[in-house]
């Protein structure tokens, strides 16, 4: 089971909610970030197994550099996201997504795709 999971989320309400499914569904925490800058040292860090990512982030940031971050270092990562398979960069459109509004079901369901 990938235990540990990066949640970069910039909507605080719904990164709870990701935080208390994850909890719920018996997941590490293994961060919390709501931009880039936040998020690639954790990634850095390597002390995370896997990651759900929002595709859209604050101030307009999409998470790309972030989803090059993941696949670079290995780490296995679900986009979350409202949009279709127009809001994923090509070379991401074959990754796992997380439809918003989701709920602990689905969760369960991204992670398991990634193997965990």
């Amino acid at each position: 089971m990938r235990n540990r999971v990066l949640i970069v989320e910039d909507e605080p309400l719904i990164a709870m909610m990701l935080e208390d499914f994850l909890d719920a569904l018996g997941y590490a925490g293994g961060g919390m970030a709501d931009c880039a800058a936040d998020a690639l040292p954790l990634i850095a860090a390597g002390e995370i197994d896997c990651a759900i990512v929002d595709v859209n982030l604050r101030n307009g940031e999409k998470s790309w550099a972030i989803a090059d971050a993941l696949a670079g270092a290995g780490i296995p990562f679900v986009f979350a996201t409202g949009g279709g398979d127009e809001a994923i960069a090509d070379p991401y459109r074959d990754r796992p997504r997380l439809m918003k509004p989701f709920t602990i079901d689905d969760v369960a369901r991204a992670l398991g795709e990634l193997g965990g």
